[in-house]
């Protein structure tokens, strides 16, 4: 009797650590079954997390104005795009509004009387170039967004969008385009002088907080549209 009551104690605990065995095992393999399906979870829920993130950091850097009401962002106000019935080339890959061709051509003209050259860079850019501007910045620089802001507009936030703007460089002085070096070369001390003449203006100055100084971007405001465009600028600087 004591022979067998030492075989039963020995092999239920033989028994027990079989059983043991056998579930560690499944555990395992239903872990390697389901682990795709488990990374896939957990990568959804970080992109999700981090998209969250994203969203509370554009939140942070959206600046309104006192009433909250004029739909600024990152220190710049929405524009539609012009449509392209009113954009009219003035050279080659410029285009401009129709409405300030005339009073544009004029105003170089003029400069050309008194010996300055002025050369156009850049006129109407639609939202998707803006949006390739904009986003090319980030892998350039590797810059935030209110950083990036600062020198180029979020998509449909570009005065460009509505073909009211032009940006103008000194063809005596071309290492001087998009600089603002641009401010000492005598194309811009002309259009200080008489650019108001033809209804154009700086539009971001050394005052602006939001945006950096651009000495070459002038917008035209020579016409009731014009005016209504740019009426939220001209009015909460």
């Amino acid at each position: 009797m004591e022979q067998k009551k030492d075989i039963d104690e020995f092999e239920i605990p033989f028994a027990q650590r079989t059983y043991l065995r056998n579930t560690n095992s499944t555990i395992l393999k239903k872990i390697l079954i389901f682990s795709p399906f488990l990374f896939l979870l957990f990568s959804l829920t970080i992109l999700r997390f981090v998209r969250k993130i994203d969203l509370a950091s554009l939140n942070n850097f959206i600046l309104n104005t006192e009433k909250n009401q004029d739909g600024r962002i990152l220190g710049h106000l929405p524009y539609n795009e012009i449509s392209e019935e009113k954009l009219v080339l003035i050279e080659p890959n410029i285009e401009v509004h129709i409405d300030m061709r005339e009073s544009l051509l004029n105003m170089r003209e003029e400069a050309r009387k008194d010996g300055i050259y002025l050369v156009f860079l850049s006129g109407y850019r639609s939202i998707n170039l803006q949006k390739e501007i904009f986003y090319s910045l980030k892998s350039i620089r590797n810059q935030e967004a209110v950083e990036r802001a600062r020198v180029s507009a979020p998509p449909g936030y570009s005065e460009h969008s509505t073909g009211f703007a032009i940006d103008i460089g000194d063809a005596t002085q071309r290492e001087t385009d998009f600089e603002t070096e641009f401010e000492n070369t005598n194309a811009f001390k002309w259009l200080v002088k008489n650019a108001a003449k033809f209804h154009f203006k700086l539009s971001f100055n050394k005052n602006n907080k939001y945006i950096d100084y651009e000495p070459w971007h002038w917008r035209f405001e020579g016409t009731i549209e014009a005016l209504k465009v740019f009426e939220s600028s001209n009015r909460k600087l």
